[in-house]
């Protein structure tokens, strides 16, 4: 006959057992049901990322956002904007354009920096290229603070205003534009260019 002693070891064993298999299960139930992470599909177009240009796809084609003809298309969907009264969306499309046309500008002049010295021929062309879309950024950006200052938002127009002429020079029509606005605006008080002896100066509003 199995003493008591012994009978009691097996009960609390059986009962360590339970305990034990209680536990697991419901981990193990977890597990089984814990969904995974699907792949990325990298057949879907990815949005352009301005610290990685290698994340882009191939500007070949016209239908691509980061090339001239894309800047483009954006530029015209932010004048549709302005025209439907839709600013939020016109500032939208006009940083897009902007940051488009900069990424182009500074990719065109690499490629200029990198065929210098090797190839004239191609450097040229890049660096004509870079500032044509320069020019383009500088139009976008000219653009963005109408908007900001039809919004009476000129704390977002200055700063903008004063890139371009930065980036222009005031002595160019662009420049002389984005000068004439932070003269209406009253952030600065003397005309450019400076008005004849004899013709009235027209003063900047307060």
């Amino acid at each position: 006959m199995e003493t008591s002693g012994t009978v009691r070891l097996i009960r609390f064993a059986g009962s360590l057992s339970l305990a034990i298999l209680a536990t697991l299960t419901p981990l193990r139930f977890v597990t089984a049901q814990t969904p995974t992470v699907a792949p990325e599909d990298s057949t879907q177009p990815k949005p352009i990322d301005p610290n990685d240009p290698n994340v882009l796809r191939p500007v070949s084609q016209d239908g691509n956002l980061l090339s001239i003809p894309g800047g483009q298309r954006l530029m015209t969907e932010a004048s549709d904007a302005v025209s439907a009264q839709k600013y939020d969306l016109a500032m939208k499309k006009l940083q897009e354009a902007r940051q488009v046309f900069n990424q182009l500008s500074n990719f065109y002049q690499d490629l200029a920096g990198s065929f210098s010295g090797i190839d004239n021929r191609i450097a040229d062309s890049q660096r004509r290229k870079a500032l044509e879309t320069a020019q383009m950024r500088d139009q976008a950006t000219y653009q963005l603070a109408l908007v900001h200052r039809a919004q009476n938002q000129p704390e977002l127009a200055v700063p903008l205003l004063v890139q371009i002429i930065r980036s222009q020079q005031p002595t160019r029509d662009l420049g002389k534009k984005a000068y004439q606005q932070l003269f209406e605006l009253g952030f600065v008080e003397s005309p450019f260019p400076r008005p004849r002896d004899g013709q009235p100066t027209s003063a900047a509003p307060r």
